[in-house]
């Protein structure tokens, strides 16, 4: 038995969750520390990191959840700890007013417990993911959790938004119970029974993390992919801050346009990971490995654009939403990837592979986006800002030239005949 497509949409509820609490965090938060209470921009972007750093936990809640025999308990349990750190982090902000080393304290508390609680939970639903998710079915299983991630972002942000004017602590935190408690309530209702429903249950297992782990690493499939992810999602996230001041000193945007101009980007992503789940899925159209290095490649030439744009002049925003589009294709189509290679070698294994690759992701978002905004720093001392931003786009494009020739020695083609055309167990 392997999912329905019912069962992949209610996962992708799981997603939408993750990403609802996590807005929160990573936006709503970070505009009231540094508006509302007037603190420096590198105190959320410190704690941020932090989150990210936590989640190099992801092998062991992979590993926690291929060898306990059950993958539900830590999906709920990690969505549990997810909204208990969110609520905390919201609470501190309320604090930091009027005993800031309070509240910073507590804060750094719930951006831990913010880190873990998305390492177990996600982790442990990418694994449920790769192991009940027939084989043809992963691009648009991929398409479908992302976006109903996606979604839950953009929903929860607006909606947040307009909610919280007038904005007081009060407020804030009956706004982020509710949005907490709800995603935990939704969560334990998507997720329940599905996994009793597919071959996908883990037989319980004693064996030392550490050995596990091991293991894994010995695999050479694993270990390179592993340095595909590292390699492909810190260029994925180098332009992540500094793009936006980019079309501010070089193009002369307002702080209104160079949002807009986010938004667009993020309509780029959505189109080129709707494009790969119908294309992959539906029309049975190219493998995964060739919409990757299609989309590595196509990153790159955007990113050359975006370069050589701000050196001769021209329209900005068509060539960031043809790099977000790029960007979309390339990402799902590598999640779909994932959860194939997540079930070869060892049996069993397959939330240890997922959180290995998910912490190399963590890392990687965290390095990349720092690495990005630290060389324009440094570039910017020696030459004019059009040539040190497109200096940085150069290296980040070299990045995603490097992922196009790894995932071509690391992922397989076209799956057997008789996968791709569905004649499995449960279709």
């Amino acid at each position: 038995m392997t999912l329905s497509w019912v069962s992949i949409v209610r996962l992708g509820l799981v997603q939408m969750c993750l990403g609802a609490i996590v807005v929160l965090t990573t936006s709503t938060l970070n505009r009231l520390m540094v508006v509302e209470l007037a603190l420096p921009a590198v105190l959320p972007g410190a704690l941020v990191a932090l989150h990210y750093g936590i989640q190099i936990t992801r092998p062991n809640w992979g590993f926690l959840s291929d060898t306990s025999g059950h993958r539900t308990r830590w999906i709920i349990g990690g969505m549990a700890a997810l909204a208990a750190g969110a609520s905390l982090a919201s609470y501190a902000v309320t604090v930091m007013g009027a005993a800031f080393g309070l509240g910073l304290g507590l804060s750094i508390v719930a951006y831990a417990l913010i880190g873990l609680g998305v390492g177990a939970s996600g982790t442990s639903l990418l694994a449920l993911l790769a192991t009940a998710t027939a084989p043809h079915r992963r691009a648009a299983a991929a398409t479908i959790t992302w976006l109903m991630m996606i979604a839950g972002i953009a929903i929860t942000a607006g909606v947040v938004g307009s909610f919280l004017d007038p904005y007081t602590p009060a407020l804030l935190m009956k706004i982020v119970l509710i949005v907490t408690l709800g995603a935990v309530a939704l969560t334990t209702l998507a997720v329940w029974g599905v996994e009793r429903g597919v071959d996908a249950v883990p037989e319980p297992d004693a064996m030392p993390f550490l050995q596990g782990l091991a293991e894994i690493w010995a695999e050479r499939k694993a270990r390179n992919f592993t340095i595909f992810v590292f390699l492909s999602m810190t260029a994925y996230f180098m332009q992540e801050l500094i793009l936006e001041p980019y079309a501010g000193l070089v193009f002369g945007f307002t702080p209104g346009e160079s949002t807009k101009l986010s938004g667009a980007q993020n309509g780029g992503v959505f189109l080129g990971m709707v494009l790969v789940g119908v294309m992959a899925t539906g029309l049975r159209i190219g493998s995964l490995r060739a919409w990757v290095v299609a989309g590595c490649i196509g990153s790159a030439a955007a990113l050359l654009l975006i370069m050589a744009l701000g050196r001769t002049g021209g329209p900005l925003v068509p060539a960031v939403v043809l790099l977000g589009f790029f960007n979309g294709m390339f990402a799902v189509a590598a999640i779909g990837s994932m959860m194939a290679l997540a079930g070869e070698g060892r049996a069993a294994r397959e939330g240890t592979r997922m959180g290995l690759w998910g912490a190399a992701q963590a890392i990687a978002a965290g390095f990349g986006g720092l690495a990005g905004a630290a060389l324009v720093d440094l570039f910017r001392g020696a030459m004019n800002d059009a040539a040190a931003f497109g200096l940085v786009f150069e290296i980040e494009a070299v990045l995603f030239l490097g992922a196009a020739l790894m995932a071509l020695k690391v992922m397989q083609g076209r799956a057997p005949t008789r996968m791709r055309h569905g004649l499995i167990a449960g279709e």
